[in-house]
């Protein structure tokens, strides 16, 4: 019936829904490394993982079973690892739960770099959805974030003049203005104000000059807007002032000018509302997971270090440096992430499903840009759940950090936004689910019988608009909390659902899982290996004539490829001379031979010349008295219409003929 399975990690859920469907079970033959045998508290055997324990009973019927389906082919299998089969040795009916090639989106290397090609795929613009990313590593990268770190310094500090006055804004952001307990430290020393804002204004309307275009027309040589001693004392006064809380003297008289250039970078920056005002950035490994070796910085030279420090990590792809989100939504005074799943069934044509179930992942320490540590600005369940819930966090914030979909739109409600969880915040995220799947979709393995599981980390603005953080392939299905232990099974029975039972049944139930975007078949041109180059020479302006060489024999033709000789300087010929070779050519072109002079009809020895004119005449012969070293020359009639070639070989030779030739 081709019904035989394979699971390879802890997943007793898949495991048990493919057999209440009637599949069997094909155990593997080599033990896994990752997993022992031991016998619990109360005589079953278990197969233990790192910390978590999945019971398992083996009746004699299924034991038989597996036994018979032994050597028979695997007609599904799922697995927690991309690289555990290998997909060319497959059958097409086979199914497996991972697509080939697809890590180029699961990796926040890969997510930062296909982004930006989103404009190739769709108008939709990536940083009103994903804030902007670096590779550390990559040298053409590492100068534009020092240029982005620099700007936004001058934005943070036009908010800071701005906010200041105005007093501090809504929740989550009252830690974003220096205490006063810090800003009486440094009121011995106030910082020259007028400076700082000319220069932060500048910044700022260059860059607005460069997103409309009009620096095409400033030459590369102009110098740029502040040198770098002018930026080191500019961040180092901006530090003083936002970090430290430096008193700052008549900045009111700048309110005024600092709100007009705010509302014009509005207009054009999408992420200058979660920018705030302190210039952090966050830090991660290329493909670390679970939050391994994240860290967040808001000083530059700190952030370079970690690169520049280590040379290991200076490939490529090791590290990318994020914009911050200074300003989430918070619940609580509690700053959060939603993880939310969503299934590749197929890649060409593009069909994507979202499940309409989340959750939410809660930090231990009431938000604050006071510290930079990681118990409250990173909200995984494996960093959170081995720290202790602070004293000071909202006691409507549950002791396991986690919330269901259901509980956040409950706490919406309570502050009359739940219509913007279906307006703004669904619709959002399914956007920019599609756009990360619409970029990488020529990247990915296309093989029918192929589907895949991700789980996607998104936080919030004030206006609930998301921000995608990351994706991640073979998302955690481990029961942590109730709240994980009710939805983690209820997805992956959905996902079966999706995967097997439609296959059989266009009408059968597919959970929550809901159909959001089905692509027109697209045809992949067949790759052939051929190098489509251009190549090219450039075209030399036309020279002026060189001096006269004689040689004994005429000068060799000269290829087209070959360089031209550098032009020099020549004398001007005698005006009564170009005057006889313009009289003489008008004789040969009405096709009577002009007289020649007595003293050309005296026999000579040949001698050869080279001349480059800008004309079509290949050489020319015609008889030179030895007598006088002239050239004769004329000019073409304006009737001859011939086109003009650069730098073409003119041969004159010395002859002892009775009459001129002319050989084109």
């Amino acid at each position: 019936m081709q019904k035989v399975f394979s699971i390879q990690g802890p997943y007793p859920v898949v495991r048990a829904a493919l057999k209440a469907r009637g599949w069997v079970e094909q155990r593997a033959h080599r033990p896994d490394h990752t997993a022992h045998q031991r016998h619990s508290s109360e005589g079953r055997a278990c197969t233990q993982v790192k910390d978590r324990c999945y019971p398992i009973v083996h009746p004699v019927p299924f034991l038989i079973q597996c036994r018979l389906v032994q050597n028979e082919m695997v007609n599904f299998h799922w697995t927690n690892r991309r690289d555990a089969i290998d997909t060319n040795s497959l059958q097409k009916e086979q199914i497996i739960n991972h697509f080939a090639k697809a890590g180029s989106f699961t990796t926040k290397v890969g997510l930062c770099v296909n982004l930006r090609n989103l404009h190739w795929f769709d108008s939709a613009d990536p940083d009103t959805f994903f804030p902007r990313c670096y590779r550390l590593g990559a040298k053409d990268e590492k100068p534009a974030f020092i240029e982005d770190y620099r700007r936004t310094a001058c934005t943070s500090l036009l908010k800071y003049i701005v906010e200041r006055e105005q007093g501090a804004p809504g929740e989550g952001t009252s830690h974003d203005i220096p205490s006063v307990r810090k800003r009486s430290k440094l009121q011995s020393s106030p910082v020259v104000l007028s400076q700082m804002i000319n220069s932060a204004l500048k910044v700022c309307h260059q860059f607005l000059e460069s997103l409309e275009h009009r620096d095409i027309d400033i030459h590369l040589e102009t110098p740029q807007t502040l040198t770098e001693e002018e930026w080191a004392e500019f961040i180092s006064g901006y530090n003083l002032v936002v970090h430290k809380g430096a008193e700052i003297e008549n900045s009111y008289h700048f309110v005024s000018c600092c709100k007009a250039m705010l509302q014009k970078l509005a207009e054009v920056s999408p992420q200058l509302e979660i920018d705030g005002i302190h210039n952090i950035w966050i830090i991660k490994p290329g493909a670390k997971s679970r939050g391994r070796g994240i860290k967040c910085a808001r000083h530059l030279d700190q952030i370079l270090s970690l690169v520049d420090g280590d040379p290991t990590l200076r490939k490529e792809g090791k590290w990318v440096v994020q914009k911050y989100l200074e300003r989430p939504l918070l619940v609580h005074g509690t700053k959060f992430d939603l993880r939310q799943w969503f299934l590749v069934t197929v890649v060409n044509p593009l069909t994507v499903w979202f499940y309409t179930k989340c959750y939410l992942r809660f930090s231990t320490q009431p938000y604050s840009l006071d510290t930079l540590d990681s118990s409250v600005h990173l909200c995984n369940n494996s960093i959170q759940k081995h720290l202790t819930p602070s004293q000071q966090r909202h006691r409507g914030i549950p002791a396991d950090n986690m919330w269901s979909d259901d509980q956040f739109r409950t706490f919406l409600s309570s502050q009359g936004r739940e219509a913007q969880w279906q307006t703004v915040a669904v619709p959002g995220m399914k956007k920019a689910v599609i756009h990360a799947l619409q970029t990488t979709q020529d990247l990915m393995e296309s093989r029918k019988n192929t589907f895949e599981l991700y789980g996607a980390d998104f936080m919030f603005g004030h206006d609930l608009s998301p921000w995608l953080i990351e994706i991640n392939a073979s998302p955690t299905m481990a029961h942590s909390t109730p709240v994980t232990a009710r939805l983690c099974t209820a997805v992956q029975e959905d996902t079966l659902r999706v995967v097997l039972d439609q296959r059989a049944d266009r009408n059968a139930s597919t959970g929550d899982f809901q159909l959001i975007y089905r692509q027109g078949a697209v045809d992949v041109p067949q790759y052939v290996g051929v190098n489509l180059l251009v190549e090219g020479y450039n075209v030399g302006r036309h020279c002026s004539l060189p001096p006269l060489h004689s040689s004994i024999r005429s000068a060799p033709k000269r290829s087209i490829k070959e360089k031209e000789p550098k032009a020099e300087k020549v004398k001007t010929l005698p005006k009564m001379l170009l005057k006889r070779a313009e009289t003489r050519f008008k004789h040969i072109s009405s096709g009577v031979p002009p007289p020649l002079p007595p003293e050309m009809t005296q026999s000579a020895p040949v001698e050869t010349f080279s001349l480059y004119l800008p004309m079509t005449v290949t050489s020319i012969h015609l008889p030179i008295s030895t007598k006088s070293p002239s050239v004769l020359l004329w000019k073409r009639p304006p009737e001859v219409s011939e086109e003009v070639q650069p730098c073409t070989s003119l041969s004159l030779s010395k002859t002892v003929q009775t009459s001129s030739t002319l050989r084109v």
